[in-house]
């Protein structure tokens, strides 16, 4: 039988600017910024959301071993909300975050979903979605 993956625990982006980065995903994204300290005595920064993390990595000054051809600006990623697009579409224009595309329904990984999608500070392309 072939092993099984159950969940993902983090993902790596890759940015021009640290802090910049940590501001858009705790004040439009609401999520949590938090210093980790790997066995190697470095310290990182990591965005935190439910069970979840992303590691930030500094454009130039990755962190070993990294992907192969490592850019910012390069990810395509989608999060689940339970709040309605009607909502985020409020949240994001009072944090005068464009919306690129949306409301429009996609088919997500569990159920079809209703996104919006926006830009981060590195151009990521980041999907809003939530199940109508």
């Amino acid at each position: 039988m072939t092993p099984q993956i159950a969940s993902l625990d983090h993902l790596v982006l890759t940015v021009s600017d640290i802090e910049k980065t940590i501001t858009f995903y705790r004040d439009v994204l609401g999520m949590t910024d938090e210093v980790f300290h790997p066995s190697d005595g470095t310290s990182r920064h990591a965005l935190k959301f439910g069970k979840q993390k992303i590691n930030l990595h500094q454009a130039g000054k990755e962190f070993e071993p990294k992907a192969a051809h490592v850019v910012p600006g390069s990810a395509d990623l989608c999060f689940l909300t339970e709040d309605s697009v009607d909502d985020w579409s409020g949240h994001l224009n009072r944090c005068g975050v464009a919306i690129e595309l949306g409301p429009i329904h996609r088919t997500g990984a569990a159920a079809p979903i209703l996104s919006l999608y926006v830009r981060d500070p590195d151009g990521n392309l980041i999907e809003i979605g939530t199940c109508p």
